[in-house]
C-alpha cells in the first residue's frame, strides 16, 4: 500500500476520502470490507486488517460494504507511480486483458510466464491476476444490475463471466447480495437502454477539470472528437466495437454517458476514460510538493488539483504525436482532421459533430502517404509507424514498460525524445515525465522565473519529483496565459 499501517488507521479514524482506492479496511468481527471515509463506526484497531485491493480482502473472505460501495472509488494513484511489474499488470487488468486473452494472454503481453506473474502479483498485492480480474468483473456486474434493465444472463456476459452460475455466486459472495436484491435498490430513473449506461465516475478533489477540457478541446479532431462549454464527446475504438461518449466534470466526479455496441467493453470503456481525465490522480500531494516550489506556488494556489491528460488510444497518440513535431497545435490539429477525413471510419450512428472513428494503422500504412503533405521525413515516419503498429513490430498499451517503449519510439529515424517522452506520459500515465525539450513549455517557465534552457529546467525540476508531468502542465498553462496577455 501507499500508506502504513498507523497512517491507514488514522486515515478511518478520520473518514480522509483522499485515501479512498488506496486500500480497503477488511472488520474482522463483520466480515466486510469499507472504503477509508465509510461512515459506519470506527472499528477498534485490533479488528480491521488493512488490503492494498479489494480483491485481496475478498480473498480472505470478506464482502463489500453495502454502504459504503468500496469498489465504486477513484482507484489507487500507486498504478502510475509504479513502472514495475504490478503497477503494469493493474492496468492491464483494468483495461480488460484478462477477459479478453486469459491470464496466459495477460502474462505474454508483460513478457513474463504465468507462474510468475502470479507470484508476484500475489506477494505484492495479496491476489493473483485471476482473483484481480474477478474483483473488476464484480464491479462491472455492480454496475450493470443496478444502472440498466439487462436481463442477468445479458449481464453475466457482458461482465465477463464464463457462466451464469459463476456470475450469480460472485455478485452473492462480494455484495453478500443476489443480482435481483441489488436491482430491487435502483430507482426506475436509473434503468437505462441496453447498450447505453450513464455513469458518475468518482475523482478525488480539488478537480481541474476546465484544464483538462481546455487540452483536449485544443487538440480536437473534427468528426471525432466534440467540446463545448463543460462537455467533451468523441468516439471510441474498443475491442468489440465502437463507442460514443460524452463527459461533463463536476467537481469531484464525471458525468458518463456511454454507448456501446458491445457491452463487454464496459468495464475497457471505463477505464480508458478515466486515464484520459486522470480521476485515479493525488491531487494533494502533487499540489504539496509543487507548491512548495515558489516558483509554482502562485500558480499552484490559483489552479489546484491540475490533471494531466491521458489517452483512449495508444496508437492514436503516437500518430498525433507525430504530427504535432515541430509545428504548432493548429496545424497538427489540421493535418490530423484531414487524416480522419480521408481515411477514418464513418460510425454507423453517429452523434452530432462525432461521427468518425480515427484511422486505423493499417489504413495510415496504405494510405497515409498519399494524404499527408509537408516534410516528407515526417510523412515516412507516420508511415513507418503506422505500419510497425498494424504488424504488430510496435505495441502501445498501458502495460509497456517505460524505459523499453522509449528505446523502441527513438530506434525509429524522425522521433526524438519530445515525442517518446509525451506519448509515455500520455499512455502510461508515467507521472515524472519532464518535456524539457518543448518550446511552448519553455516559454511558460520562463514565464514562472524558472530556467528556461533544458538544462536549467531539468535542474531545477528535480524539486518536482515525482510529479514533474504535473509541473508541465502548470508550464503550459502559463504560457497559454502569457500568449493571451500579448494578444493585440
Amino acid at each position: 500500500m501507499l500508506v502504513e499501517t498507523e497512517q491507514a488507521y488514522r486515515a478511518v479514524s478520520s473518514r480522509d476520502a483522499r485515501f479512498d482506492g488506496c486500500f480497503v479496511t477488511a472488520v474482522r468481527t463483520t466480515g466486510i470490507y469499507c472504503r477509508p471515509s465509510c461512515p459506519a463506526r470506527t472499528p477498534k484497531p485490533d479488528n480491521v486488517d488493512f488490503y492494498p485491493t479489494t480483491a485481496a480482502a475478498q480473498g480472505a473472505g470478506y464482502r463489500a460494504c453495502r454502504r459504503c460501495l468500496p469498489d465504486a472509488v477513484p482507484g489507487s494513484p500507486e498504478w502510475d507511480l509504479r513502472a514495475d511489474l504490478a503497477g503494469r499488470a493493474m492496468r492491464l487488468i483494468r483495461d480488460g486483458e484478462v477477459e479478453r486473452s486469459g491470464v496466459d494472454g495477460l502474462a505474454a503481453q508483460l513478457g513474463y510466464s504465468t507462474r510468475q506473474l502470479t507470484r508476484v502479483l500475489t506477494g505484492e498485492l495479496g491476489a493473483g491476476p485471476l482473483s484481480l480480474a474477478r474483483a473488476h468483473r464484480a464491479h462491472s456486474a455492480r454496475v450493470l444490475i443496478e444502472r440498466t434493465a439487462l436481463p442477468f444472463s445479458d449481464v453475466a456476459f457482458a461482465a465477463g463471466f464464463a457462466s451464469l452460475r459463476q456470475f450469480n455466486d460472485t455478485v452473492r459472495e462480494v455484495f453478500a447480495a443476489t443480482p435481483t436484491a441489488l436491482r430491487a435498490r435502483r430507482t426506475p430513473a436509473e434503468a437505462n437502454f441496453a447498450g447505453n449506461v450513464h455513469l458518475r465516475l468518482p475523482a478525488r478533489p480539488p478537480f481541474d477539470s476546465d484544464g483538462v477540457l481546455g487540452f483536449l478541446a485544443a487538440r480536437s479532431i473534427h468528426g471525432v472528437e466534440d467540446t463545448g462549454p463543460g462537455r467533451y464527446t468523441r468516439a471510441l475504438r474498443l475491442a468489440h466495437g465502437p463507442a460514443m461518449v460524452t463527459l461533463r466534470p463536476d467537481t469531484d466526479h464525471v458525468k458518463c454517458s456511454l454507448r456501446l455496441s458491445d457491452l463487454r467493453d464496459l468495464a475497457s470503456a471505463v477505464n480508458r476514460l478515466r486515464r484520459l481525465f486522470d480521476l485515479d490522480a493525488d491531487p494533494v500531494a502533487v499540489d504539496s510538493t509543487l507548491g512548495a516550489d515558489p516558483a509554482l506556488a502562485d500558480t499552484v494556489h490559483r489552479t489546484p488539483g491540475v490533471r494531466v491528460p491521458g489517452s483512449v488510444d495508444g496508437d492514436e497518440i503516437l500518430i498525433r504525436a507525430l504530427l504535432g513535431q515541430q509545428i504548432s497545435v493548429a496545424a497538427a490539429r489540421t493535418a490530423a482532421r484531414r487524416l480522419t477525413e480521408r481515411l477514418g471510419e464513418p460510425l454507423d450512428t453517429p452523434d452530432g459533430a462525432v461521427h468518425t472513428l480515427f484511422p486505423t494503422s493499417d489504413a495510415l500504412a496504405s494510405e497515409a502517404a498519399d494524404v499527408l503533405t509537408g516534410p516528407r521525413r515526417r510523412v515516412e515516419t507516420v508511415v513507418a509507424a503506422a505500419g510497425a503498429l498494424a504488424d504488430g513490430t510496435l505495441r502501445i498499451d498501458p502495460g509497456r514498460d517505460a524505459d523499453e517503449l522509449r528505446a523502441e519510439l527513438q530506434s525509429f529515424p524522425g522521433i526524438g525524445p519530445w515525442t517518446a517522452s509525451y506519448v509515455i506520459m500520455r499512455v502510461l500515465g508515467a507521472p515524472d515525465v519532464l518535456l524539457d525539450g518543448d518550446l511552448v513549455l519553455r516559454k511558460g517557465a520562463r514565464a514562472l522565473g524558472i530556467p528556461d534552457t533544458s538544462t536549467g529546467l531539468r535542474t531545477h525540476s528535480e524539486r518536482w519529483r515525482p510529479w514533474r508531468a504535473y509541473a508541465g502542465m502548470h508550464c503550459w498553462r502559463a504560457a497559454s496565459t502569457l500568449s493571451r496577455t500579448e494578444a493585440p
